[in-house]
């Protein structure tokens, strides 16, 4: 099974056919997608005016869009590497067993998910790697009360998400599952008294 790294080599591959090009940048997907591989998807089209069903888009935006993605993967991986230097220290200090705040690390293992939008037509308008760096920095601090990426206030607790976490805050105003370590108790219990579902992407 080729990795990131070999399928990102065929995306820019000039003597490659248009179509097996489209297809490694989606494969890519399979193994780095931060909101899912739909939303992540849509994300990428939207952003490099690639027709989702196209075949043969033009190459020079199927490069951008893995530009996009090698950026937000640089990020997820220089955060993987300190995560994993902090766990040596803590169980060289005695904490074999991660805490609850490491939850959202362990269902986001290997880079997919990382910011999961339950809607894959409902996420971020912002670049990947800004999105991934505003996420760390929130999981990094103190809790808020907004959303740590788009910073709205305007979040809703559901009950019928499509993966892991089954339930929890999602934003109205970007689409993702916010992680619960970087909500407040109180943003958290407001988020319970509004149950609801995401308006559909205009």
């Amino acid at each position: 099974m080729a990795g990131f790294r070999s399928l990102a080599r065929q995306v820019r591959d000039p003597r490659g056919d248009l179509a097996l090009r489209r297809y490694s940048l989606r494969k890519c997907l399979e193994r780095f997608a931060p909101y899912g591989h739909r939303a992540t998807w849509d994300h990428l089209c939207a952003r490099h005016g690639i027709g989702p069903e196209d075949r043969a888009p033009d190459p020079e935006r199927l490069i951008r869009a893995l530009e996009e993605l090698e950026e937000a993967r640089a990020v997820w991986l220089a955060y993987e590497t300190g995560f994993a230097e902090r766990r040596r220290r803590e169980k060289h200090d005695g904490l074999r067993r991660p805490g609850t705040f490491d939850d959202w690390h362990r269902r986001t293992w290997g880079g997919r998910g990382i910011a999961p939008c339950d809607d894959p037509g409902i996420h971020p308008d912002a670049p990947l790697a800004q999105v991934l760096d505003r996420l760390i920095a929130a999981l990094d601090g103190e809790p808020g009360t907004a959303c740590p990426v788009c910073a709205d206030q305007g979040i809703v607790w559901r009950q019928d998400l499509e993966r892991e976490p089954w339930f929890g805050p999602v934003c109205t105003g970007c689409g993702i599952v916010v992680p619960q370590s970087v909500l407040t108790g109180r943003a958290l219990e407001r988020a319970r008294r509004r149950p609801g579902a995401l308006a559909s992407a205009a």
